[in-house]
């Protein structure tokens, strides 16, 4: 996999649209780089494995306190 990936492509391995990828990076949710004179955006392929890790947290948290409110 390239070290860069365009937002097409976050969304295409996100299975999301690209306009739910460019949300996500103007949130600061998802980390990206504006690259040359047009500023087209970058995510850098660690960072998208990083906020897929974070997802994987988040969730966990998630059930783990309805399992607790539900005990």
């Amino acid at each position: 996999m390239p070290r860069f990936l365009t937002l097409t492509d976050v969304a295409e391995e996100l299975q999301i649209s690209v306009a739910q990828v460019r949300a996500l990076v103007r949130s600061g949710e998802l980390a990206a780089i504006q690259i040359g004179g047009r500023g087209q955006w970058r995510v850098e392929t660690a960072k998208l494995e990083d906020y897929i890790q974070g997802l994987y947290a988040s969730q966990e948290v998630k059930i783990k306190e309805r399992q607790r409110a539900d005990s």
